[in-house]
């Protein structure tokens, strides 16, 4: 039933449909008009013929007048001899009247007793009075026509002696009225089928070209532009449809060009490395790209259509002002965080021809790493220049008072000269340290890489450490410490640089020794784990704080200052043994609990060799 209901809909919502009732209902109302107007001067022409057949002729009329005007005593007589004697079959009644209103004849004999008396019809006695003519029709149980005539003395126009009234029956009239009101009705009918039929083909004709660049536009707008409406003439319709089929092509190609565009732009979009939003002339975020929802660590559902300044995290600023200034800001996102990023923001304004704004270009540029580099470039300068002037200052208050004359005193000038040893020793070993640094920032640090047995090499440098804690045994002023070993016998190649591998575990070493309380355990474990080979250093010194552990290894970090500094160290040990094993493509990195020491460990990657594998004998 819905489909049979939706069918219909369709059929009478269509233009052909519409096109075919429309010149229908002009085709019938042509009809109607023109029936309505021939049956109705059909009709007055019909009762106008009508009314002059039953017009008592003027012969009649004079012999009625002159009896009226008589006084004969046989008047009446003769009045009803002339009535009855007068043939006319469409008349069935006739009544003469004098100028008294009295009857004088009848053509009716049943009514022949109304003879002499006086008639109450009030049309005859006005007719009677004004000498005007009056016709009518009635519908006394049937069509009838009353024609009441003055009958005028041969004396004068004005002289009424009477009237005569006829009544005549209409029935044969109107039926001929009827019957040919039928036919036409039945020929409107058999018309307006025609002219049904034939709007129909000429609405059919009419609406199949459009109906055909209807479904070519519905093609269009599903994107395929392969069809082409027919042609079916060359009018209007004809060069409507060439036209389109025109359109059609254009249409194709400058959709070409445009997915061309966006193809290319949305590719330069997602291959920069630059983040890019796009905003509608109010502020609205219209066009995102996957760097700067990267950037912004959020989705695109949750930026299209928010106000860019809202997207940025500005919330003392309107969007309008931030587009309308053009200025040059900078982001931060996620501060004071792990992922904390810092973006430099610029804006554009997007114009058309006319010089409206119909929206922005906010470009995102990552100077995190840049403004890194710099904070990290004036720490170093600042830490540098603190840690030169400590020594500085200590070598020009030794200097001066060795000037002075403490040079002199055979006991304080040794001790002078000692510190200003010590000093000077550990501003070269600080520069050395700078110097080693930047050649492996700059990338001119060569590595002299061999395979090494790690657990031979931990060894020997082990063996080093084992031998100054022998020497250093009769010294009641020298740390005592012990080393214990967990290295396996497993034969572990690595390829490294011995020299500067060596400096690294040095470093560790003597740090672990330096912050190890006197007695304490230094325990050096080598584990094998898949493609990694693990040396770790663990000590039982005061241990490292937690917030501290992520800085051990920037230049000039120490989380004591004051006992680092006065232990003699640079605060660089530990960067470079950073940069030395990342260039062996492995991790350092350190475990520690205040109190209770701190482990660091040294990760390098490790292929394991087979018996096949042949090497040369050194």
């Amino acid at each position: 039933m819905k489909r049979l209901r939706k069918k219909l809909n369709d059929t009478f919502n269509s233009i052909n449909m519409k096109l075919a009732i429309v010149f229908m209902l002009m085709l019938l109302a042509t009809i109607e008009v023109i029936g309505a107007y021939f049956t109705r001067q059909l009709e007055q022409t019909s009762i106008e013929n009508f009314q002059s057949s039953i017009q008592i002729q003027t012969v009649v009329s004079n012999q009625l007048a002159n009896q009226l005007a008589s006084d004969s005593k046989n008047a009446n007589d003769h009045l009803n001899q002339i009535v009855n004697d007068y043939n006319n079959d469409a008349i069935s009644e006739i009544i003469v009247v004098d100028n008294k209103d009295t009857i004088r004849a009848v053509s009716n004999l049943n009514y022949k007793s109304k003879i002499g008396q006086r008639i109450n019809n009030t049309d005859v006695k006005r007719v009677i009075s004004t000498g005007h003519q009056i016709n009518k029709v009635i519908d006394d149980h049937g069509n009838y026509m009353i024609q009441i005539s003055p009958l005028t003395s041969g004396n004068g126009s004005n002289n009424n002696v009477g009237a005569i009234y006829v009544k005549a029956s209409m029935q044969d009239v109107f039926n001929n009225l009827r019957q040919i009101s039928l036919t036409f009705l039945i020929a409107s009918l058999i018309a307006a089928l025609l002219g049904a039929f034939l709007a129909l083909v000429i609405s059919r004709a009419i609406t199949q070209p459009i109906e055909e660049m209807q479904k070519q536009a519905l093609h269009i707008a599903d994107g395929d532009y392969s069809s082409q409406v027919k042609i079916y003439s060359n009018d209007e319709l004809g060069q409507l449809g060439r036209a389109f089929n025109t359109l059609s092509v254009r249409i194709e190609r400058s959709q070409e060009e445009s997915d061309s565009e966006r193809r290319r732009l949305d590719s330069v979009l997602s291959h920069m490395s630059d983040g890019v939003l796009a905003t509608d002339r109010h502020g609205n975020v219209s066009v995102v790209n996957q760097m700067a929802l990267n950037f912004l660590n959020v989705k695109e559902e949750d930026v299209i259509n928010k106000p860019i300044a809202e997207v940025l995290g500005l919330k003392d600023t309107s969007s309008q002002d931030l587009i309308s200034s053009q200025k040059e800001i900078v982001v931060t996102i996620d501060p004071n965080t792990r992922d904390e990023m810092i973006l430099h923001a610029s804006f554009s304004l997007i114009k058309r021809v006319t010089g409206f704004v119909s929206g922005s270009v906010c470009v995102l540029h990552d100077v995190t790493e840049q403004q890194k580099n710099e904070d990290s470039q004036k720490q170093f300068v600042s830490n540098v220049s603190h840690e030169l002037r400590t020594p500085l200052t200590s070598l020009q208050a030794y200097i001066e008072a060795l000037n002075e004359g403490a040079w002199k005193d055979p006991n304080i000038a040794p001790k002078f000269l000692e510190v200003t040893q010590q000093e000077t020793s550990r501003m070269i070993r600080m520069i050395n340290d700078l110097l080693s640094l930047s050649r492996m920032d700059r990338g001119v640090s060569k590595m002299d890489l061999e395979f090494v047995n790690l657990n031979d090499f931990v060894n020997h440098i082990l063996n080093r450490f084992d031998m100054i804690v022998k020497t250093d045994k009769n010294n009641d002023k020298k740390k005592k410490y012990t080393i214990k070993r967990e290295l396996g016998n497993q034969a572990l190649w690595v390829e490294i640089d011995t020299d500067k591998m060596m400096q690294v575990i040095d470093n560790i070493m003597n740090n672990a020794i330096k912050y190890s309380p006197d007695g304490g355990v230094i325990t050096v474990r080598l584990t094998q784990n898949k493609n990694h080979v693990i040396l770790s250093i663990s000590d039982q010194g005061l241990g490292i704080p937690r917030k501290d552990l992520g800085k051990i290894f920037d230049r000039f970090y120490r989380v004591d200052k004051a006992r680092s500094r006065a232990q003699g160290g640079t605060g660089l040990g530990l960067a470079i043994a950073k940069e030395i094993v990342e260039a062996h493509h492995g991790r350092i990195w350190a475990d520690s609990s205040e109190g209770k020491g701190s482990t660091f460990y040294i990760s390098l990657p490790y292929e394991p060799m087979t018996e096949e594998d042949d090497w040369d004998e050194v």
